[in-house]
């Protein structure tokens, strides 16, 4: 895919696009991969005020690489302060602080329910999953919640093998019927388009395509019937800033992973 000015990839769209809805005075909990990434280049961007958090209980974390996993050491040097891992969940996220809530998934339904836990029966899987961490915790205690993932029939699909993290349920009030005053999943933002719920069914109806992708692609990648938006927009391209900024910042995240490994080979 091309802009007028630079080439860029979908993985590039992708992260830059779920950055940009994000802001200054946001607090986020971010997961590790894409959420993070996407939470970097926004506060590296037009949010350097943002506030975010790692699941380890390091708080106003500023790395100046991408971490490998919430026990990185990088987070914990360069944020404001840590604390234990109780008073995170306890204190900040069940106290109502966390803004956004940023995950990913292995699989993920129209209703924004996430799996991270296995791929077909529970007891029997095809896959095991790493689990959901504090994800659970994080999707229904965060004010609202973007979801990052690329698109896949594997990945979307009509129904997750286990519910990890509740999204919509059965979509309409089935968070409020709980008892969740969270507004749960509000943001999809994938390598081909950008996703929102329907305000009455609560399932995720497309409002972006991304520069060059056509509705036969999304067809191919997703395996449930799409909704769309009356009126489709076009996600605008990557900027030349915002590009070099993702790429600067995957560079020094590769460089500083291959001398760490290089060093403990020794």
């Amino acid at each position: 895919m091309t802009s007028t000015a630079t080439a860029f990839t979908p993985d590039e769209m992708m992260t830059i696009a779920a950055a940009r809805p994000l802001k200054s005075d946001d607090v986020c909990f971010v997961g590790i991969g894409a959420p993070s990434a996407a939470c970097n280049v926004a506060r590296l961007t037009h949010a350097p005020g943002i506030t975010l958090i790692y699941e380890s209980g390091t708080i106003g974390t500023r790395p100046d690489v991408l971490p490998l996993s919430i026990g990185d050491g990088e987070l914990c040097d360069t944020a404001l302060t840590t604390v234990s891992v109780p008073e995170m969940f306890r204190y900040w996220l069940q106290g109502g602080w966390i803004t956004v809530g940023f995950l990913g998934a292995a699989q993920l339904d129209p209703f924004g329910n996430i799996n991270t836990t296995v791929v077909g029966d529970y007891a029997n899987p095809k896959v095991r999953l790493p689990g959901g961490g504090g994800a659970p915790e994080i999707a229904s205690a965060s004010r609202e919640i973007y979801i990052t993932m690329k698109q896949s029939k594997r990945g979307f699909v009509e129904k997750v093998d286990f519910f990890t993290s509740f999204g919509h349920g059965e979509g309409g009030d089935h968070r409020q019927r709980l008892g969740m005053t969270t507004r749960g999943p509000s943001l999809l933002i994938t390598d081909l388009a950008i996703w929102k719920p329907d305000p009455e069914t609560k399932r995720f109806t497309v409002v972006s395509l991304h520069p060059g992708v056509t509705r036969a692609q999304m067809a191919d990648s997703v395996g449930w019937d799409i909704a769309y938006a009356a009126d489709v927009e076009e996600t605008p391209p990557p900027t030349a800033e915002e590009l070099k900024v993702l790429r600067d910042l995957k560079a020094r995240t590769k460089a500083a992973h291959e001398a760490a490994g290089a060093k403990a080979a020794q």
